[in-house]
């Protein structure tokens, strides 16, 4: 009896372990919108966050909507509660107007983490 009691004990346990997930905590907003730019130029923010949880943080990949957007993510685990940062890249050439981009990230988290750029581009005939 004894011995099927720690036995279910040690099936929990385990069973909590491999449910445990990371968590980002971005210190600020999960959106930045940039003033209003001249076409051509190339934006960059630096999305700062926490590995908000007791386990290593392992961002996988980060989806973007076109090739106007890079992003460049930490490729080792962000142990917990260590800082690091998310840059992103947004090249406003041949982009018009009222531009929203959205960058999903892949990683050991329950849900997928969502980030934001915004910014009205001005062409280069109206700016000039």
């Amino acid at each position: 009896m004894i011995r099927s009691i720690l036995l279910f004990i040690v099936f929990i346990n385990s069973a909590i372990g491999f449910g445990q997930y990371a968590e980002f905590d971005f210190l600020g907003n999960t959106t930045h919108k940039w003033e209003d730019t001249k076409e051509g130029e190339t934006l960059r923010h630096s999305f700062v966050f926490k590995n908000d949880s007791d386990i290593p943080l392992l961002i996988n990949d980060a989806l973007v909507e076109c090739s106007c957007t890079q992003v460049e993510f930490p490729e080792d685990p962000i142990p917990p509660g260590t800082k690091d940062s998310i840059v992103v890249t947004f090249d406003t050439n041949q982009k018009y107007y009222k531009q929203n981009r959205t960058i999903t990230l892949k990683a050991n988290t329950k849900r997928d983490e969502v980030l934001k750029i915004k910014v009205f581009v001005i062409p280069k005939e109206e700016g000039e």
